[in-house]
């Protein structure tokens, strides 16, 4: 199957299983992550008309991303490191990966500077895996509350990653405990946050059910890297 074909039977069993737990499908998006794929591949992508990828390494991208026609965007779904903030202003429309005051705080200051008011979410390390990045969910509203009182960062919700798994309770777990702390962030800190980045190849049938609004697929669109 083609790149499209992959993308259009995700797109339909994501509207299948969205409408089986009684959730509107358009309010679910499939970012094609396209890291280690070249640019042709990625024009290819995008001339069959998906428009919305996602980019683990602020390099490859850059180097990526100038070469591209048509009117797509990006996200940076890896991990930032603050001296790559910059680039990553200038590059992604949402960083999913913000696990720290001081990237946080980084990112601002280059964006204040690009005149941007740029869009991220903080990055829950949901499974408590010392092997994965983001915030200890306990120590999310903390940052939560130091991101919103940044004038150039725009917070719009949670992003995690589920272990790898074949056991499908600890997976939704962690989708699940993701969910409910994006909903006491918004009761506790006053806020109104919607999106939440969870999902991937393996697993994002579950993130959907549980209420992912983003769901980050490389693997089953593209094939192997």
């Amino acid at each position: 199957m083609s790149i499209i074909d992959n993308y259009r039977r995700i797109r339909d069993d994501i509207d299948a299983v969205a409408r089986s737990c009684g959730r509107d499908p358009g309010d679910i998006r499939i970012i094609a992550v396209s890291k280690n794929f070249s640019a042709g591949i990625v024009q290819e992508a995008i001339d069959g008309g998906i428009l919305l990828f996602g980019e683990n390494r602020v390099q490859e991208a850059k180097g990526k991303i100038p070469l591209l026609r048509g009117d797509c965007a990006f996200h940076m779904v890896g991990h930032l490191q603050s001296n790559k903030a910059r680039d990553a202003v200038a590059l992604f429309e949402v960083i999913h990966s913000i696990d720290s005051v001081g990237t946080a705080e980084r990112l601002n200051a280059e964006a204040e500077r690009a005149g941007k008011r740029q869009k991220i979410l903080v990055q829950v390390n949901a499974s408590g895996e010392e092997s994965k990045s983001g915030v200890d969910p306990r120590s999310a509203l903390e940052l939560a509350a130091a991101v919103t009182a940044l004038g150039s960062i725009e917070l719009r919700g949670l992003m995690t990653m589920a272990p790898f798994t074949d056991d499908e309770d600890v997976i939704r777990s962690c989708f699940r405990s993701t969910r409910d702390l994006l909903v006491l962030m918004n009761n506790e800190r006053g806020l109104d946050l919607g999106e939440l980045s969870m999902g991937m190849s393996s697993d994002y049938r579950i993130a959907v059910e549980e209420g992912a609004t983003m769901v980050r697929i490389g693997t089953a669109i593209f094939g192997n890297r």
